[in-house]
């Protein structure tokens, strides 16, 4: 039996090949989903547009009206408070209910499950009456004599409870939500690094945070637009924010759709830049975990300019 070295004839391929035409996939369900939702946003433009009972004017009037513009500033001032002094005491506190000491976990969780399950307005309103409880808070040695005394109701003014009750309540969900972002570092990562002489430091620094941040960072946003829209409970407490502003306004002049949708308008403001800045950080930290980077706002109008002009 011989086998041939000779090569294969090549196949011949049909001529009608050289015919065959591309068909673009037609998607009718997704053009008729369209065009109801393209009917639908018209509808609801139209509805902003000629209802008269929506008082466009008025809104124009009040909302960059100086009151207005005093309790926006407020409402970051309580936002911002809350969010760093919340994320600090988080942090602190999802390190001790990580740490083998079983008397700090037992605290860690203990101050979680309080402050997660009582409701943020009865907490504010405890702080707020404080004072009730203690006429005044000293400074001295535990259990000892006191050097210092401060009267409870000039130490603790309707703002400094305002910040206590959103800070202490922010901090019980940061704790929870930086403890699953370490959580979710391989440990197998730190164990290598620390087989290969790395410090302690530069793992945290260079392994466990980049990783960390990238489970942290979705869920703190969520948190913290959550905390700007929570700054509107403190109304109970007669603090000029921004939903307050506008109930005492609407109170005198009656006009309580216009007001409303001014308070609307700069609370998605402020949600929106949050949510850019967000967008950006977890764009960052995605820098180790991704090949390409999710393009920006910008890069995709270029490409989408780019695409129109070719």
């Amino acid at each position: 039996m011989t086998v041939s070295r000779e090569a294969a004839p090549a196949p011949v391929l049909p001529a009608v090949a050289e015919e065959l035409t591309v068909v673009p996939a037609r998607h009718p369900w997704r053009w008729a989903a369209t065009g109801v939702v393209a009917v639908l946003l018209a509808m609801a433009i139209n509805a902003l547009v000629t209802n008269p009972a929506w008082d466009w004017p008025t809104v124009g009037q009040f909302l960059f009206a100086p009151s207005i513009l005093r309790s926006v500033v407020l409402t970051l001032q309580l936002t911002a408070l809350g969010i760093v002094v919340g994320f600090v005491l988080g942090t602190v506190l999802a390190v001790m209910r990580m740490s083998p000491n079983p008397l700090l976990r037992s605290v860690s969780w203990t101050y979680i499950w309080v402050f997660r399950s009582v409701p943020l307005i009865l907490q504010l309103l405890f702080w707020y009456n404080l004072a009730l409880l203690y006429r005044t808070i000293g400074v001295g040695i535990p259990f000892g004599p006191t050097f210092v005394e401060f009267g409870t109701m000039d130490l603790v003014s309707p703002l400094t409870a305002a910040v206590l009750g959103l800070a202490l309540h922010q901090a019980a969900y940061a704790a929870e939500v930086v403890r699953a972002g370490f959580l979710a570092v391989d440990q197998g990562q730190l164990e290598a690094a620390a087989a290969l002489g790395i410090p302690k430091l530069r793992q945290f620094g260079r392994i466990q945070l980049p990783q960390a941040m990238r489970t942290i960072v979705p869920t703190a946003g969520n948190e913290l637009i959550g905390l700007v829209k929570g700054t509107s409970v403190v109304y109970i407490m007669a603090l000029s924010e921004l939903f307050y502003q506008v109930q005492v306004i609407y109170t005198r002049n009656g006009r309580v759709i216009p007001l409303l949708l001014v308070a609307a308008i700069w609370y998605l403001a402020l949600t929106t830049v949050m949510s850019i800045g967000q967008f950006y950080v977890e764009r960052h930290y995605a820098r180790g975990a991704q090949r390409a980077l999710p393009p920006t706002p910008l890069q995709r109008l270029r490409a989408t300019v780019r695409r129109s002009g070719s």
